[in-house]
């Protein structure tokens, strides 16, 4: 879209001419979204997630039925998701029912975090080759490749 209005407004093209040149409709410039903004039940969202650690989508959005909000399953998801608040982290294997999320830190200073990986490989004739590598995640050097023959 901004490079539409770059076109019309720097080069005295007309707009339609604009459009046809990025293969685009106009209505689609012009569209503007009658959806109702979801401040409130964003918050509300956020709200659960933050007391209960364990709650995806689908308990947040039994959590608001609860509640009197008149919301689609499909519309929590969407909004779960625009929030970036997918569990990507396994559960602790005791429940612990409320909690407040940490974020992973990541490395800090050289030397902090090391991660290490065998990568395998077969030779032309048929012989396998495993390699150790062994990388700093703060600088991304490999300080340990190790070269092996099984």
């Amino acid at each position: 879209m901004a490079h539409i209005e770059q076109v019309y407004l720097h080069y005295g093209v007309s707009f339609r001419k604009a459009c046809t040149t990025f293969l685009v409709h106009r209505a689609v410039f012009y569209y503007r979204s009658r959806r109702p903004d979801q401040v409130v039940l964003k918050q509300r969202i956020k709200d659960i997630t933050l007391s209960r650690i364990s709650y995806g989508y689908r308990r947040v959005h039994t959590q608001l039925v609860r509640e009197s909000f008149p919301v689609n399953h499909k519309r929590v998801y969407r909004l779960y998701c625009d929030l970036s608040l997918q569990m990507h982290q396994k559960k602790p294997k005791r429940r612990i029912q409320a909690k407040v999320r940490e974020d992973r830190m990541g490395p800090t200073m050289k030397n902090d975090v090391w991660s290490m990986d065998f990568v395998s490989d077969a030779l032309f004739y048929g012989k396998k080759l495993r390699i150790l590598t062994v990388v700093d995640a703060f600088t991304r050097e490999s300080p340990i490749v190790g070269v092996g023959f099984i």
